[in-house]
């Protein structure tokens, strides 16, 4: 891959970007280099083979103040996005499905397999006993329910925090909450990386969104920030 650089824009919705931007918090990198270990470990007619997660709908906007030119200080609503630097001559499309995958890598719900291109080639398997082949309908239907379970299986696993009956009080409580070990010590960075992606999942207005588990998340990041 080329060492020169350009400067991108890509045009995301927020729950996209800010899971991305989470992911390179926990591996303290920047979304450019997520996409760019994409690239260069997966072959590119599988990253264009990807899901494209696309532009942000039409109410997804974020506001944001004009610092220069005749607008400077007015509030002006545009399009969410991330800003990375990778080789020249890649496409916003193409730059997305790489941060996709690399999320899907991220939940579990894709793996990679590494192969030395040296190795001497397997044994072909003996072929499988012919079955009579079921409807069409039927298998589309079974992988979407795989996809959907492994999709759940993910956000179980994000959602694992019972909210607190008391709600947090002490700096202990306030690490459970945002998944930390009682003796482990985050610093500020490892803290903002694990509560914006756990803000993604538990705002209310989400999809599984949870007031009462975004409030003692925002509890516990007062707690953690005064100690």
């Amino acid at each position: 891959m080329s060492t020169t650089k350009a400067s991108y824009t890509i045009a995301c919705s927020s729950v996209f970007r800010d899971a991305v931007l989470a992911l390179a918090a926990r591996r303290a990198v920047n979304a450019g280099d997520l996409a760019r270990s994409i690239m260069l470990a997966v072959p590119e007619s599988v990253i264009a083979a990807f899901p494209d997660p696309g532009d942000p709908p039409p109410d997804d906007r974020e506001t944001v103040v004009m610092q220069s030119g005749a607008s400077e200080g007015r509030p002006w609503r545009r399009k969410p996005r991330l800003q990375v630097r990778l080789p020249p001559g890649l496409s916003p499309q193409m730059v997305r499905k790489a941060l996709n995958l690399a999320l899907s890598l991220d939940h579990g719900t894709m793996t990679l397999a590494v192969e030395d291109p040296a190795a001497p080639a397997p044994e072909p398997p003996l072929p499988p006993p012919v079955q009579p082949d079921p409807h069409p309908a039927l298998l589309a239907e079974v992988a979407r329910l795989r996809d959907e379970v492994e999709r759940l299986h993910a956000v179980v696993g994000a959602l694992s925090f019972m909210p607190l009956p008391a709600g947090v009080q002490s700096r202990s409580e306030a690490l459970h909450v945002l998944g930390f070990a009682p003796e482990s010590d985050p610093d500020a960075r490892e803290l903002r990386g694990r509560f914006r992606m756990l803000a993604t999942i538990h705002h209310p207005d989400g999809t599984f969104g949870n007031h009462d588990r975004m409030s003692q998340l925002n509890a516990a990041m007062d707690i953690l920030r005064r100690r």
